[in-house]
Formats: structure tokens, sequence, C-alpha cells
């Protein structure tokens, strides 16, 4: 049996170039959009000695302060054993400490120390100026409307618009 390969891809099939018309351009270009922002972030904590992977642990414990380490999970997106290997790393750099919940032998609450809340302040006094390097390639305003796009792309409910931890409070 011979199996032709066409010569040019037929119309609708995905890319992530720019103009695709794909069913999964959105999702190509959001994709590489967080992969161009994480970069920035990353490169803003790493002299801070934090990966992302702690910073939005520290995000959510700034946001809604002591947390059960079992509802970092859903809060962060990450599995159990990521959690549990994130938080024992705050632990060891003196960012984060677990202490017992009363009434629940097993669960452990995961809170802030000062030390993480200090990085947490240092990493906002160095992020600015890669931020703007995200967008200065963007007319003025557009990064403010893409802010209000993606916020409203991501929090379709508007819990992030009126709860804890909502849009200009990290």
């Amino acid at each position: 049996m011979t199996v032709e390969t066409p010569t040019e891809r037929p119309r609708g099939h995905a890319t992530d170039r720019p103009g695709d018309a794909s069913p999964f351009a959105l999702g190509l270009l959001l994709r590489r959009a967080h992969m161009r922002a994480a970069g920035g972030m990353a490169e803003a904590l790493q002299p801070l000695g934090v990966e992302l992977r702690h910073f939005s642990v520290l995000i959510h414990l700034i946001n809604n302060g002591p947390t059960v380490q079992r509802d970092l999970v859903s809060a962060t997106g990450w599995d159990k054993a990521g959690i549990m290997r994130v938080v024992d790393d705050l632990e060891r750099m003196g960012l984060a400490l677990r202490k017992a919940v009363p009434g629940d032998r097993r669960a452990r609450s995961v809170e802030i120390t000062e030390q993480g809340k200090e990085l947490f302040d240092a990493a906002h006094t160095a992020a600015p100026p890669l931020s703007q390097a995200l967008v200065a390639h963007l007319a003025p305003g557009e990064a403010e409307q893409l802010l209000d796009l993606l916020t409203r792309f991501t929090y379709t409910d508007g819990e992030a618009l009126s709860g804890p931890g909502g849009p200009g409070q990290a």
C-alpha cells in the first residue's frame, strides 16, 4: 500500500503561524505567549534562587494566607507530588513552613515566613523591567487591553475580579 504525502497542508490544520485560522490557533498562541512570559518571569526570579513553581505557591500564600497543602494542588495547578516537592523546597529555603491542622492529624497547613514575604517583595522589585520588555512592542494602551482580555478569558465566572488574589492584588 502506498501512502501519498501531501506537499502542502490542507486549510484548517493546526499551526502556530500568525493569522492561522485553525481551531487550535488560540491555544497554540496562548502556549507561545506563556512560554515567552514564563521565560521573563523565570529570569526575574533566578537571582533570588527560586523558580516559577515556588513563586506560584508564594503568590497563593500571600493572597490567601495559610493554606492546607492539599488545597494548594487545585490553587496552583500542580499535582500532589509536585506540591509536596515545592513545599519541601520552600521549607528548606526558609520561605514557608508547615504546621499541623487542629482536628486533622494528617493535614498540614502551609504558611509563608517573613523571609518568604521579603523574597516576594524583592521579586516584585526585580520584575517591572522584564514585564515592560514583554510588551514593549505593543502600541500604547494595548498592554492594558491584553491584560484585560486575558483576565476575562481566564476568569470566565468573574471569581478573580472580586475575590482575594484578583488582578492587581499579587
